[in-house]
Parts: C-alpha cells; structure tokens; sequence
C-alpha cells in the first residue's frame, strides 16, 4: 500500500497549479476532455470511458504537467483500477472524436491498400506477361539467325580458315559474290592481225586488277586510256599485279614472250593464242621499241629467237 496521503488526483491538480495551466490548458494540450481531466483530480475514475484508459490518461496528465508518469503510476498503483480488455477500448472510440477520426484513418487507409491491391497484382501479371513475350522473341530471333547463319556458312567457298565465325560467314558472302562476278565475265576474240589481236571482255567486273605471270623472264607493258600503268620485266615464277581504272573501257598488253606468259583480268583468264608466227629478233626489237621499252630491255627480249611479242588489246563490255 502506498503511505502517501495525497491521492494520485491531488498530486496531479497540484503539478498543474505548480505549472499555471488550467484544466482549459490541460484539455488543449492533451487533447483529454475536461471532465475526464476533473474526474481524474477527484479520483472519480469510474467517469472515465473505461479502466482501460485510466491509467493511459494519467500517464499523459503526469507528463504535460511535468511530472514521470510510470513512476507515478507505480507509486499509486493500488489506488487505480487493473487494465481491462478490447471493449474498453473500442467504448472509448465511439466517446471520443479525436479517437474516432483516427481510426477512422487507419481504416480508410486500410480500405485503400486493399482496393490497390488487385490492381497492383493485375499490373505485375502484365509486366510479367510482356517480359515473357519479349524473352520468347528474342529467343527465337536469336535462332532464327543461326539458322541463318548456318544456311549461308554452308553454301560459302571452303578451303581458308575462319579467324571467327562472323569473319568466316563474311569471307564466304563475299567469296560467294566474288565467284558469281567472275563467272559471268568471258572473253571472245574480235579479231587479230600479225602480232596484234583483240578481245572483248564480257560481263567485265569493276574491279579489273590485272595480274601477269610468267615462267621466263618477260618484257611487259600496259597502256590504259592513253596512259601507261606498267612497264618493266617480269621476274619468272613471279606474278605482278596491276590496278586499272574501273571506269577503264580498254586496256593494251604488250607481251615480249606470251606463250610464257598468263594474264588474269579480274579473276578471269586471258585466253592469249599461241598461234600467232614467232617474231625475228629484228622485229622483236620493233615490238619493244614501239611500246616504249628501254634499249637493254629490247635486247632482253628479242635475244631468243623463239620468243613471241604479241600486242593485245581488250575491250571491256
């Protein structure tokens, strides 16, 4: 029992007078209605909405006026009623406004998340739906161009190595497209007179790289629209490689020894006749001079008298 002789409710009116509130201050501030405020300071607490709140009233009644309210409620603990069930507490709501709207919040609240809720669901069955769609997609694209690939690696020129298989599916397009060119290009003679013929290239391919090689050292020259794209000896065994305009309509070969000598205009052979009659040394030495070959290469070329000397000319269609 506690030997105090002020009751709970005289110490509680006497922190507040001790403050300067009154029971009007008090109410404002706690937001606890005047009459239970009185009811507490005459230790009336049957007034009170229930036992549940008596001790909850007096915790916040002790702390405004600046007193500790679990102390104080430890100390007069036998002058208060036990705490009682739900009931109280749901009588006390129904008495008190502030109470009341604030549960009514916490409903409406309630209310909301549960009426979100299947919206939130609907919308993550979509996204994951569409995230489902989207991964099949692109699955099957990704196969799609395998596929593709496959088919495209399979028709390609064997024989190189592939660095990659990108480069390799590349190389083989390209080699693909490189074959179709060349074998479309053909060559027909239009005529020929001594050591002079013509050729008609068929088809030509933009790209007409001339490549020359023979098994004997040979003299050659090639003329393009008027000018001079190569001059000079070619080593045996050696092949020399020379670029002509792809806008070139004709090209001129002279041959100091064509029956050793291929010539490949881009990628096609030449079909060079070795019917043509073997030229003498003397008028070898013409061929040469004609075509603007230096003296010791004329020598070079019309020293053997089996060597042909033959001027080619080349129509690109």
């Amino acid at each position: 029992m506690s030997e105090n002789t002020k009751s709970i409710g005289e110490t509680l009116r006497d922190a507040r007078i001790a403050k300067g509130y009154t029971l009007d201050d008090l109410q404002q501030t706690t937001k606890i209605q005047k009459r239970y405020l009185i009811a507490i300071e005459d230790g009336n607490f049957s007034d009170l909405p229930g036992d549940f709140y008596v001790r909850a009233f007096i915790k916040q009644y002790a702390q405004t006026v600046g007193l500790d309210g679990n102390e104080l409620l430890d100390e007069y603990s036998d002058q208060l009623p036990s705490t009682k069930t739900q009931e109280y507490v749901d009588r006390v709501n129904e008495d008190n406004p502030s109470t009341r709207s604030a549960q009514r919040k916490v409903d409406d609240r309630a209310a909301k998340i549960k009426r979100q809720v299947p919206i939130v669901a609907a919308v993550i069955v979509v996204v994951a739906v569409l995230i489902g769609i989207w991964l099949a997609t692109t699955r099957s694209s990704q196969s799609s161009n395998k596929a593709q690939n496959v088919d495209s690696s399979s028709v390609s020129v064997s024989g190189s190595a592939a660095k990659s298989s990108s480069s390799a599916k590349a190389s083989s397009k390209k080699t693909n497209s490189s074959s179709k060119k060349v074998s479309k290009a053909s060559f027909s003679k239009v005529s020929t007179s001594g050591n002079a013929t013509t050729y008609t290239m068929k088809n030509a391919p933009k790209d007409k790289t001339i490549k020359i090689k023979t098994s004997n050292n040979a003299w050659v020259s090639v003329t393009s629209a008027g000018t001079s794209a190569f001059q000079g000896t070619v080593t045996a065994a050696k092949t020399q490689s020379v670029k002509v305009s792809a806008t070139a309509t004709s090209v001129t070969l002279n041959l100091g020894n064509a029956p050793e000598t291929k010539i490949t205009i881009g990628g096609k052979t030449l079909p060079i006749s070795t019917a043509t009659s073997s030229a003498t040394t003397a008028s070898s030495t013409n061929a040469s001079s004609t075509t603007g070959s230096t003296a010791g290469t004329a020598s070079s070329a019309s020293s053997t008298t089996t060597s042909q000397v033959q001027n080619i000319t080349v129509q690109f269609k």
